[in-house]
């Protein structure tokens, strides 16, 4: 699956990891923006074997065999930062039909603006005043500290990227049948009343 990490899409994957953001991030590749060169810079970046597991906790999965993620960090005008790239992984779920252990490939596509704190209110009030038929860019995120952390950006990634309902390709979710008991049926009990409501007839005596 491949999925901006932007928008409202970037900030329900945020949301599911709000519950753990007061703790330390599971993940973290802090990029000082002062010590990115003019040029830009290309980061390959793959987590540690406790790293997955505490990013496997966050994400409610049951493992993460593999993550890797590349990113390009470019300056722009005003002291802004374009970071693209990708979040590759490997998570292992468990099937919702069956319950059978199995994985998913996740891949994700970031394209972000990063920009220092004092600009956003001003650039969120643009792009909310921009009137245009074509789809609006979202607000730049903030640098928070002078630091971009693509540790905590592949990990936002790769939550977005999670398939909430895994199942395998061969699952097929069949719902009970039902076994429906004739005595159920509401005309059933009308008959019964009849039945009981009929007048009993007295035998006669017989004949000697």
């Amino acid at each position: 699956m491949a999925v901006s990490i932007a928008g409202a899409s970037r900030r329900a994957a945020m949301s599911r990891s709000n519950s753990t953001t007061e703790k330390a991030d599971p993940w973290r590749v802090p990029v000082v923006v002062a010590q990115i060169p003019d040029t830009g810079l290309h980061r390959d970046i793959e987590p540690n074997p406790l790293e997955r597991q505490a990013m496997a906790e966050v994400a409610g999965l049951r493992e993460i065999s593999s993550v890797n993620a590349s990113f390009d960090v470019t300056p722009q005008r005003g002291g802004r930062f374009h970071v693209g790239g990708h979040v590759r992984a490997r998570v292992g779920q468990t099937c919702v039909v069956t319950l059978d252990p199995i994985e998913n490939d996740i891949d994700e596509p970031i394209d972000l603006i990063f920009a220092p704190p004092e600009q956003i209110p001003d650039l969120a009030d643009l792009v909310e005043a921009a009137e245009t038929d074509v789809e609006i860019p979202d607000p730049p995120e903030p640098i928070v500290n002078g630091v971009i952390d693509l540790g905590r950006l592949a990990t936002d990634a790769l939550l977005l990227g999670i398939d909430p309902y895994p199942r395998r390709r061969d699952a097929i979710f069949e719902p009970p049948v039902e076994v429906v008991d004739p005595e159920a049926h509401p005309f059933a009990a009308l008959k019964a009343l009849k039945v009981d409501a009929k007048p009993s007839r007295a035998k006669k005596p017989k004949e000697r």
